[in-house]
């Protein structure tokens, strides 16, 4: 395979990132959770049954060397490409755009401009303050982790190709640093989403910030896996 394979770069960032780790099950967990695929699942694919993965995950069998950790490496990203792929592109675009991924959640271009009113009916998320019209696409970002591990220069390029597109902020309590980070970051994007709140739980200041730099500014409280998910359906 070419060294620009996702599959093959997602591949190694994995294996390296559980050979390396101080709780390899921990972390053979984490991914398996991220890819949405069960013990049994997994260990149908490797033809072991299921205790052997709980064993690893758990620490109660020792560390698997560098040879099993490929083949479940291989057997998760196996099973994502027979169910569509949809994982690997998702870290694909993220690595691609030089993020790691408890930063950036999701990361995507639309190959068409789409309403803003739509976007937000599509995430199940209210608009508050209204900006631009049109979101060519999106990303989803740990607000803590990237406020908190990014430079300006880096937050801007959370934008991806273009500037119309929406910033969706997750981990967010009340909007207050989203909102304090959007006015060092210039332009702007047309909206910048908070996940995870009501209306009533906003800033008080936030729809005041927005107004002033001119973005639509919206919250949505659906599960930000169910979230994702309806992003991922977005063509």
């Amino acid at each position: 395979m070419a060294e620009s394979d996702p599959r093959r770069n997602l591949a190694e960032r994995i294996a390296g990132e559980i050979t390396l780790s101080s709780d390899p099950g921990g972390t053979l967990r984490k991914w398996r959770t991220d890819f949405e695929v069960s013990q049994t699942d997994l260990a149908d694919q490797l033809d072991v049954s299921s205790s052997v993965i709980s064993d690893y995950e758990s620490g109660r069998r020792e560390s698997p060397g560098i040879g099993v950790i490929g083949r479940i490496v291989e057997g998760l990203l196996d099973i994502d490409e027979a169910r569509g792929g949809h994982h690997i592109r998702q870290y694909a675009r993220v690595l691609s755009a030089g993020f790691s991924s408890d930063i950036v959640l999701d990361l995507k271009e639309y190959p068409a401009t789409l309403p803003t009113a739509e976007f937000y009916e599509h995430i199940g998320g209210v608009e508050i303050v209204p900006g631009p019209d049109g979101i060519t696409g999106h990303t989803v970002i740990d607000s803590i982790e990237a406020i908190t591990r990014l430079s300006s220069d880096e937050f801007y390029r959370l934008y991806g190709q273009s500037t119309s597109r929406a910033l969706v902020f997750t981990n967010v309590s009340r909007g207050e640093s989203p909102l304090v980070a959007m006015r060092v970051v210039q332009p702007t994007p047309n909206a910048v989403v908070l996940h995870g709140i009501e209306e009533a739980d906003l800033w008080e200041f936030a729809p005041d910030l927005a107004a002033m730099d001119g973005f639509s500014l919206g919250v949505v409280s659906t599960p930000v896996e169910e979230m994702l998910d309806r992003l991922r359906e977005l063509p």
